[in-house]
């Protein structure tokens, strides 16, 4: 498993090139921000057709993780859907798909900003989740320790054989995790904005997606 291994209040955490994160000893996946249906919602408000795949590709890779982990918990860490009508409207084969995947196992879903109620998928609804010695909340309290949250789907830029590159990434120091958005359509926020480097200590890394998962001191303006 390619991915960035680290320690948060004595829990040994890996941030994995997809994004999610897993917690080994008590075999608990935790992702964040998928905002499934997505594409569903901007067309039934009226704005720009967006290819409908996003939700496939989501749960393909979401499968994949729980696969690779073999994970007994998944926290779904807020705006796992887009809105509750995206929610509501998801496909029949798309919704059978998800219940596949939360058959057997605990299933916590954390609330968000866009999907706030309880889902008709069945698993357990939280506003929060303390499973010690971490506390898992859709957005970063900033008095917080032993914190993982999601939300603001950081993303950090940095520069490569001289052109600019922006990549999904985790921020990480020693009293929490921002997760990166999991979801297939979802745009980001840079880590240099101001209420991200407010969150984040000095020493905070950003722990950027993709084939692998790679390390950077977090990118700061």
């Amino acid at each position: 498993m390619s991915g960035f291994e680290f320690s948060l209040n004595g829990a040994v955490l890996t941030a994995l090139p997809s994004g999610a994160l897993w917690w080994a000893e008590p075999r608990v996946l935790t992702v964040s921000d998928l905002h499934l249906g997505k594409s569903e919602r901007i067309a039934r408000r009226g704005g720009t057709m967006l290819p409908p795949y996003e939700v496939r590709d989501t749960l393909a890779r979401l499968e994949a993780d729980i696969e690779a982990t073999a994970a007994q918990t998944v926290i779904c860490l807020g705006d796992t859907f887009d809105d509750l009508s995206a929610m509501e409207n998801l496909p029949d084969a798309e919704t059978q798909w998800l219940m596949r995947l939360m058959a057997g196992r605990r299933w916590i879903w954390i609330e968000g900003n866009h999907d706030p109620g309880p889902t008709a998928f069945g698993g357990t609804h939280l506003a929060e989740l303390h499973q010690s010695p971490l506390t898992f909340r859709h957005i970063a309290a900033p008095s917080a320790k032993a914190e993982v949250s999601g939300h603001y789907h950081p993303k950090a830029r940095l520069s490569a054989q001289g052109a600019a590159l922006s990549r999904p990434c985790f921020l990480i120091d020693k009293q929490r995790v921002i997760m990166p958005a999991y979801g297939t359509y979802t745009g980001g926020l840079r880590t240099d904005e101001k209420v991200l480097a407010a969150l984040m200590g000095p020493k905070a890394l950003a722990v950027l997606t993709g084939k692998t998962a790679y390390a950077i001191p977090m990118p700061r303006a």
